[in-house]
């Protein structure tokens, strides 16, 4: 009662609304079973205790304090670049011989003069002359006693002065000379200068005057060049990082400074969660619900099937997540990875038959996704990417070649290839390993990835009947258990009206081969047929195949007869309610007629003189809503009208079908489903070919004497 209420109430609802109330519901209980999984490990740990056992790293992480560290020891190890001015050596000993020349040419000038000129104008004159060469030179200062000097000195002391200065300051400054180092620089060239002996005495404080002035550095530092080596000593850095699985502290260890800022970088300290990885899984749940939405609100079905594809859809993902963090929270108890007994396929079996190959696909590819978060170890990356693909070839295996769902031999056969899938995935990812394996580790594994397969079948097999009946869905092995002759409404057809029996055969027959030609469900039709007519069982004997000899139509009026045997389909629908039958077979058996006349009555009641009006020789339909009880309709015309003929040819029959397919166009009958008159000229031809096979002609024996 429960049960029929919040089906109600779910009908009231907009699919649109539904689908977002679903989704939302699903995504919530996927991140309270997933958001354990993305925190990672963390522990509480204060700087200078003891580590209570060995932390690892979580993950691989650039430790950018330790690469800036490393960037700035570089970049002090690059030793700057200089260049050295070769003509440094000849510039300043021109600018020595050309102070000593400026001397000369003053005195010179004082000698060609007619009047006797003054000291003071003399110290004028020169140091008027000395100005351009000398005001530049910070470390040149000439007293007025030393320009006495050099006024007073003879010519040749002069020129002897001059020259040897100049050839002390070339050759001195021949060498690199740096900034940092002048002052030991102009000592050494001092020292020089006073042994020198062509250097007299009274010329001797100007001489070391200029001379330490002259020395400047030969060799000035290249910035560019210099930049250019620092950044290439930069990008050599490789950054540091701390890898996953590397020892952070040992147990027992001091929390050091350093130790407490690793396990912070990590993030695996209490007071450090990172809302990133929680952020990250919203975002992947997210997209995952999005790709189903957007497949749900996109399909053409009808709503009913729609919510009925969506519940089982996602009550089918939701225990899967639930399984999958069940073998995820005992897994670590074990050595080995216990997560591969999961059955990999199971998801998508159950997908695939209750809905269709699109859901299950995209329902395959998120539970590998969430399978590489649940299953995710504690060293490995961000997703447990063996798990994730081992989970896809599975369930892919299983689309590919889980063709059909008809006989027990297909069900084996799906499970026989998703088993040797994941076998061969157990043997990748044990030699993609690398690591030396034991007998019993290889037949754990291959054992369990046996277990997986098997449990993919059985638990599919196991919980379908339940999908089934909680939503009224008609699968393929619903179809096959309800085409069983053992069957109670069957038995009852057959016991009760035998010929109603074989006539139903006869009509699945002609069905499902139509129905196969047109790409329609053959198998749907099939069983259909077998439960169109049970509505006959009421009043057996009402209906001409059941008959024995009397018919009570004879006795009757035809609107009376009319009403029984309309009452059939109506009849027929209850009945099947009764015994809790799929949607879409008592749907066929109310449309298998649509509304078409019985025209035998009525024009029987014409003959005998009654205006009566002809909607009580029609059915009550509705008109078939699919291509299945289309073809039904005439695969049943066709049968009845076929074995009224009088020694059947294929002119007979093609001439009977292609009349019956005519006249329900003509009466509008398939106005409301999706099938084409190129789809009706197939059926045509299939009916009369399959017509043919079954009245050929036989050899007439001859009779015995």
């Amino acid at each position: 009662m429960i049960i029929e209420k919040i089906k109600k109430l779910i009908q009231l609802i907009s699919f649109r609304a539904l689908l977002i109330i679903v989704l939302t519901a699903t995504a919530l209980l996927q991140f309270s079973l997933m958001i354990d999984n993305v925190r990672g490990v963390t522990y509480d740990i204060k700087l200078t205790e003891l580590s209570p056992e060995t932390i690892r790293s979580i993950k691989t992480i650039e430790d950018t304090v330790k690469t800036e560290q490393e960037v700035e020891n570089a970049e002090r190890s690059v030793e700057p670049v200089y260049i050295f001015k070769e003509d440094v050596p000849s510039h300043r000993a021109t600018f020595v011989t050309t102070i000593f020349d400026i001397v000369l040419d003053v005195k010179r000038d004082i000698g060609n003069q007619d009047g006797e000129v003054g000291q003071p104008e003399q110290l004028e004159l020169l140091r008027s002359n000395l100005k351009d060469v000398i005001e530049n030179q910070q470390n040149l200062i000439l007293s007025d006693a030393q320009l006495v000097n050099l006024l007073n000195a003879p010519k040749g002391n002069i020129e002897s002065t001059r020259d040897s200065l100049a050839a002390l300051v070339e050759t001195n400054l021949n060498r690199p000379l740096r900034r940092e180092n002048l002052i030991t620089y102009r000592n050494d060239l001092e020292s020089k200068i006073r042994q020198h002996p062509s250097i007299s005495d009274s010329l001797m404080s100007v001489a070391v005057a200029v001379g330490r002035a002259a020395v400047i550095e030969t060799e000035v530092l290249d910035e560019e060049k210099t930049a250019i080596a620092v950044q290439q000593a930069k990008d050599a850095v490789e950054p540091t990082r701390i890898l996953q699985g590397q020892i952070i502290v040992q147990e027992g260890e001091v929390v050091t400074r350093e130790i407490y800022r690793q396990l912070e970088l990590l993030g695996m300290l209490d007071s450090e969660e990172s809302i990133k990885p929680i952020a990250g899984l919203v975002i992947l749940i997210v997209l995952q619900m999005a790709f189903l939405f957007a497949l749900f609100d996109r399909s053409k079905k009808d709503p009913s099937k729609k919510r009925n594809e969506l519940f089982v859809t996602m009550i089918v993902y939701s225990i899967a997540l639930v399984m999958m963090k069940l073998i995820g929270l005992i897994s670590g108890n074990f050595d080995l990875t216990i997560a591969f007994i999961y059955p990999s396929a199971l998801v998508t079996m159950l997908v695939r038959v209750l809905a269709n190959d699109r859901t299950a696909s995209i329902v395959t590819l998120m539970t590998a996704a969430s399978a590489g978060i649940i299953f995710h170890e504690g060293y490995s990356a961000i997703l447990q990417m063996d798990m994730a693909l081992y989970i896809l070839f599975g369930g892919f295996a299983s689309i590919i070649f889980m063709r059909s769902l008809e006989k027990r031999k297909d069900i084996l056969q799906a499970v026989g290839i998703v088993t040797l899938v994941n076998i061969l995935f157990i043997a990748f990812y044990l030699l993609m390993a690398q690591s030396g394996y034991g007998f019993v580790e290889i037949s754990f594994y291959a054992a369990a990835a046996i277990i997986s397969g098997l449990l993919s079948g059985a638990l599919m097999m196991g919980l379908l009947p339940y999908f089934e009946s909680a939503f009224g869905i008609l699968s393929v092995m619903r179809l096959i258990e309800l085409s069983n002759p053992n069957h109670p409404l069957l038995k009852k057809i057959l016991t009760e009206t035998p010929g109603t029996y074989h006539h139903s055969i006869m009509v699945a027959n002609l069905a499902e081969a139509a129905c196969e030609a047109i790409g329609a469900d053959g198998l749907l039709a099939r069983v259909s047929c077998y439960y169109h007519d049970v509505g006959k069982t009421r009043r057996p004997m009402f209906f001409i195949e059941n008959q024995m000899g009397t018919n009570p139509h004879d006795s009757m009026s035809p609107e009376s007869s009319a009403e029984i045997i309309i009452a059939h389909t109506t009849d027929g629908a209850e009945l099947l309610r009764k015994h809790k039958m799929p949607q879409e077979i008592i749907d066929i058996c109310l449309q298998h007629h649509g509304t078409s006349t019985l025209k035998f009555f009525l024009f029987k009641a014409k003959e005998e003189g009654k205006e009566l009006d002809e909607s009580i020789f029609r059915y009550p339909g509705p008109k078939p809503q699919s291509k299945e009880a289309a073809i039904i309709s005439i695969a049943d015309s066709v049968e009845a009208a076929v074995r009224s003929l009088h020694q059947p040819s294929a002119e007979k029959i093609h001439k009977l079908v292609q009349s019956i397919i005519q006249d329900r166009v003509q009466d509008d009958q398939f106005d409301e489903c999706d099938i084409s008159l190129k789809e009706l000229k197939t059926i045509e031809d299939i009916l009369c070919e399959t017509l043919n096979g079954t009245f050929h002609s036989r050899i007439e024996y001859p009779k015995e004497n």
